[in-house]
């Protein structure tokens, strides 16, 4: 099965959050509301200084995939 980079996921217990999964490494939930990130992976120390340097860019991404999909759902 092929699955998205991202995606775009709700629950009913936090409606003022807009969640975003990203599927590749490394794996996390984003509340785009508040940029607050889940790590789904055991991100070793060694690793987490170039997850730093590269979280911005993939919360760029994940903003963007998240507008995308919503101006799509509006159109």
């Amino acid at each position: 099965m092929e699955v998205p980079k991202f995606l775009i996921c709700d629950n009913t217990d936090f409606p003022d959050a807009n969640f975003v999964i990203h599927t590749d490494f490394p794996r996390f939930i984003i509340d785009l509301i508040t940029d607050e990130v889940e790590w789904l992976e055991d991100i070793e120390k060694s690793e987490m200084k170039d997850l730093e340097e590269e979280l911005p860019t993939l919360i760029e991404r994940a903003t963007e995939f998240y507008d995308r999909e919503v101006d799509r759902y509006e159109s």
